[in-house]
């Protein structure tokens, strides 16, 4: 038995020394310089709160060479666009690993908000048709749509600000992702367990009430208005706060905080 037990563990030393070699090639073939890399956390300040941020470089770098991009409507994409993107796609996942992304390969970039057709079928049996305009949007396994405009306006965004909300569509939609990772967009992201899940949404919706009085009584908040829409909705727009207003999270809800931060920091010391 231990003879075996020393086999598997060198087999599993071997795969995952070949798995960073590997990832050691891609990284060095999409490498980021220098100069993008720092206009880049210039350019959206609330990166540095990754605190890895050369970890976090190194999954951008393996995050661009396993998607596509493509600009619409006039648009074209550069390295400054694609990287602005990724970096802020990777905050989420930083700790968790891009496999929570699926098959989603694709980003489509308008350089605007899209109006989207809408259908809806009333208890009555009549067909309401409407558009909506939307500034991302997200299938599972499907592309991951933003609006351009929508991800410069998260540029030089005041972080840390209690009386001001949290705008980022890229961590909105890629939250969403991860959401979906486990078949439904339920507030609930991928967990080990079923127990785990009943407690994450407890626990989530006990702070969705919280915000929800909050709001109510117009009382200021970090996080977007938004989340008031549905359970998936705020999970989304509190992990915009997290990511790019930590302290004023905390401050408003340091429950919530600390319940996004033992997901999306599994193996940080605390």
């Amino acid at each position: 038995m231990e003879r075996r037990r020393l086999a598997e563990a060198r087999s599993v030393g071997l795969i995952r020394r070949w798995r960073r070699w590997r990832e050691d090639r891609t990284v060095a073939r999409h490498a980021i310089t220098d100069a993008l890399w720092h206009h880049t956390l210039a350019s959206f300040p609330f990166l540095r709160h990754a605190q890895d941020t050369e970890g976090l470089r190194r999954m951008t770098s393996l995050f661009l060479a396993s998607k596509e991009f493509h600009g619409v409507g006039g648009l074209q994409i550069d390295d400054a666009t694609a990287l602005a993107i990724a970096a802020q796609a990777c905050l989420p996942v930083l700790h968790l690993g891009l496999t929570l992304y699926g098959a989603s390969r694709t980003i489509v970039l308008h350089p605007t908000e899209v109006l989207a057709p809408r259908q809806d079928l009333d208890d009555n049996g009549l067909v309401h048709e409407w558009h909506e305009e939307l500034a991302g949007e997200v299938q599972q396994g499907g592309p991951v749509m933003l609006a351009w405009s929508a991800v410069e306006a998260s540029r030089d965004q005041a972080s840390d600000a209690p009386d001001a909300s949290v705008y980022n569509v890229v961590i909105h939609e890629f939250v969403h992702l991860i959401d979906l990772a486990n078949g439904e967009a339920d507030g609930v992201p991928p967990l080990p367990d079923a127990l785990a899940a009943r407690l994450w949404h407890d626990q989530l919706c006990r702070a969705w009430d919280r915000f929800g009085d909050r709001t109510a009584h117009r009382e200021p908040s970090c996080i977007d208005a938004y989340g008031n829409q549905a359970l998936e909705e705020f999970f989304a727009v509190a992990s915009e706060a997290y990511f790019v207003a930590p302290s004023a999270l905390r401050d408003e809800d340091p429950q919530l905080f600390a319940q996004l931060d033992d997901y999306f920091r599994p193996s940080a010391s605390r």
